[in-house]
């Protein structure tokens, strides 16, 4: 009897440890518990997400965020079931995915970033002399959007333009590399700025007015050959010396350029002086991807990080200029001189994009 009484008291003893270690614990996972939270984001923004310190912030406010990347416009094809959220580059494909998904209006726009072209310094230069760019001192400057159009329209060659001789990686026709507007944002909005321009100031709206920019946005497009899908592999070619001297892209990828880099000697950012702004919308799929994009748009540490990567945050500009002050002679902080063109419609953008790609 003593021995059954022994090891009753001994099972009792070590489930009476093994209770208050499971007890422990999970008093331990009440304070640090977090809600699993998965999405589809524009690659731009995969950094951003793969931060530590973004990390730690929303595991603060009780959020593990899991993202896969996509092009924007792509995103349209893909099966959505059991993601929370889909987070498009901007306005135009995030209206249609919260079409397709009966997502609730307004949906969150945490933040912006222009579209911008980078230039090594001597095509920058020789733009400038030949009055189709204006430079504000060494790494910044405005493209002259018509006069641009004009020499494409034109089929000009960089060696039609005087100065071009002294430099000998410029040769061949005169093109901006985008990406392909099909399924990349970067290339629809390069089309949405190029079109409003080429249609006098004027968003395409018409069937007529998007078969009068056809041609141009044609030869914008054609010119380049084969396009990637994403603007993180034409920066990459940029930055490597490979490919073509001027690249259009997001000013939030510079921003996280000169952050790492504290500086880029051959390095030109052209604002257009006609631009879309890429409007980073999240379409909520559920409450919890609804409750990621609140906390994005008014958290101030995520906000604060959120410039660290180049991205402006809605309604305060005070915040951009302050953490870029270091940038300044590369980015044009307040956008001055900077006309913003609305978006078409994403019928209409993808219309534009068919035809432009041929």
């Amino acid at each position: 009897m003593r021995r059954i009484a022994g090891i009753v008291l001994a099972v009792l003893l070590i489930g009476g440890v093994v209770a208050a270690v499971v007890a422990g614990r999970h008093g331990d996972d009440k304070g640090t518990a977090t809600k699993t939270v998965r999405g589809v984001i524009g690659s731009e923004k995969s950094d951003f997400f793969a931060d530590p310190d973004v990390v730690k912030a929303l595991a603060a406010k009780g959020y593990t965020v899991k993202t896969e990347a996509s092009g924007s416009w792509a995103m349209e094809d893909l099966d959505l079931k059991g993601y929370d959220f889909a987070f498009p580059s901007s306005s135009a494909p995030a209206d249609q995915l919260a079409e397709k998904y009966h997502a609730r209006q307004p949906l969150p726009r945490p933040f912006y970033s222009p579209l911008v072209v980078v230039a090594h310094r001597s095509a920058a230069e020789v733009l400038a002399a030949n009055g189709l760019a204006v430079l504000d001192g060494k790494g910044k400057g405005t493209l002259k959007m018509s006069a641009y159009l004009d020499a494409a329209e034109h089929d000009r060659t960089w060696q039609q333009l005087k100065g071009a001789k002294a430099h000998g990686e410029l040769t061949g026709t005169l093109y901006i590399t985008s990406t392909d507007p099909e399924t990349s944002n970067s290339g629809a909005l390069y089309l949405a700025a190029a079109s409003y321009v080429a249609n006098g100031g004027r968003v395409v709206s018409s069937t007529a007015e998007v078969a009068r920019t056809a041609p141009l946005l044609h030869k914008l497009v054609s010119v380049q050959g084969a396009q990637q899908p994403s603007s993180d592999s034409v920066f990459r070619d940029f930055i490597s010396g490979a490919g073509n001297p001027l690249v259009c892209l997001y000013e939030s990828q510079v921003v996280s350029l000169l952050a790492e880099r504290h500086g880029a000697d051959d390095l030109v950012v052209l604002y257009p002086d006609t631009t879309v702004n890429s409007d980073h919308t999240i379409v909520p799929l559920d409450d919890a991807g609804r409750e990621l994009g609140q906390l994005l748009s008014t958290d101030p540490t995520l906000r604060k990080l959120a410039v660290k990567y180049g991205f402006r945050p809605q309604g305060d500009s005070a915040e951009f200029v302050k953490a870029t002050a270091d940038h300044a002679a590369y980015l044009n902080q307040t956008l001055t001189g900077v006309r913003q063109a609305p978006v078409p419609t994403s019928t209409v953008l993808h219309e534009m994009a068919r035809r432009a790609r041929g």
